[in-house]
């Protein structure tokens, strides 16, 4: 299993409406692309104040390596990223095989 993780900074005119719709486009993308196990979404709540402005954490788990190489390149990938990408201040991403 591959765990796909992204950091997020969203952009100060990203809204509460925007995120919702984009979460449900990240669940979305499990039903339309083969390998992706599961989806996880969620909203900094860490009393630490470690997290250096990055407000939100996706968590991805792809069935292998191949499954998460095919997501990159997907076509239903490419299209979500039209929504996803101009949302980004900033983005951190960290892929590990678990």
């Amino acid at each position: 299993m591959l765990k796909h993780i992204l950091l997020v900074k969203f952009t100060e005119q990203t809204s509460k409406q925007d995120l919702a719709k984009l979460e449900q486009a990240f669940y979305q993308l499990k039903t339309d692309i083969a390998g992706i196990e599961t989806i996880e979404f969620g909203e900094n709540n860490s009393p630490e104040g470690l997290n250096k402005g990055y407000s939100h954490a996706i968590v991805m788990c792809f069935s292998d390596l191949a499954a998460r190489d095919s997501y990159l390149s997907n076509p239903y990938h490419e299209a979500f990223k039209v929504l996803f990408v101009p949302m980004i201040d900033d983005i951190l991403v960290f892929d590990y095989v678990h």
